[in-house]
């Protein structure tokens, strides 16, 4: 069976906890991760500025990898957002606003990953709010025909990101009853992933399809990834299911 690495990461615009603005410094904890599927969460990304300035592009260039971006809202005169980077071919961008009336803007970036050898792989990147009767509605949102039980997936589906989510509320309820979720106390002595530094909370997740097969978990915490951040990247192994001659030559 194919094999992927797959990452979430909350860079926080880049911003370490010096806060000091540094694309460069995420640039090399995505190295150290060394992942296939990164779902980046509160990215900047302004144009016509300096080169580091548009975060998702300087991002995706050094690394030499395929991204797409699904912006949630303006900010400083640019766009802010999710973001997914890929070496493998991305394609199906959509961009689901899941926000609630009078708070933050909030989205689900969904895009396919066309991994060789394996079945188109849903990836859905979310990040949602931080007020409990918000992520009720957001929960309520996401398992919609219209994003994660559309009839329209063929292929493996996946969502991860930032849920904001520290106990097991509505949100991780709903999702559970349509997808797996990796158990971070099975894997991890530290499971928490923010703020970086001192990790109190556990508030990125990812969930999954059960033929996605979990090899392997772990919370990054290198010395770059401690400061580069106020989240820290949740990396997972999976083994993928094969792809059928139909779904390969659709």
């Amino acid at each position: 069976m194919p094999s992927l690495r797959i990452a979430t990461y909350n860079v926080h615009r880049c911003r370490g906890i010096d806060n000091r603005e540094r694309p460069g410094r995420i640039v090399e904890v995505l190295r150290e991760i060394d992942a296939d599927v990164i779902a980046l969460q509160e990215v900047l990304s302004i144009g016509e500025k300096t080169r580091e300035k548009d975060q998702a592009r300087f991002i995706a260039e050094e690394l030499g990898v395929n991204h797409v971006a699904g912006e949630t809202r303006q900010l400083n005169g640019g766009s802010y957002g999710n973001v997914v980077l890929s070496r493998f071919p991305l394609r199906l961008v959509r961009n689901h606003d899941i926000s609630v009336r009078a708070r933050e803007r909030r989205g689900c970036l969904h895009t396919d990953v066309d991994v060789a050898g394996a079945e188109t792989l849903h990836v859905f990147n979310v990040h949602l709010g931080t007020a409990f009767l918000e992520r009720r509605h957001q929960g309520r949102r996401l398992v919609e025909e219209e994003i994660l039980t559309s009839r329209d997936l063929k292929g493996t589906r996946i969502m991860l990101g930032d849920f904001n989510e520290w106990t097991r509320g509505l949100t991780t309820r709903l999702l559970r009853a349509h997808l797996k979720s990796v158990d971070v106390r099975s894997y991890l002595q530290r499971a928490r992933t923010f703020p970086g530094i001192l990790p109190i909370l556990h508030l990125d997740h990812i969930y999954f399809e059960d033929r996605l097969d979990l090899k392997a978990l772990a919370v990054h915490r290198s010395r770059k990834a401690l400061v580069a951040s106020d989240h820290l990247p949740l990396v997972a192994d999976f083994a993928l299911p094969t792809a059928t001659p139909a779904l390969l030559n659709p």
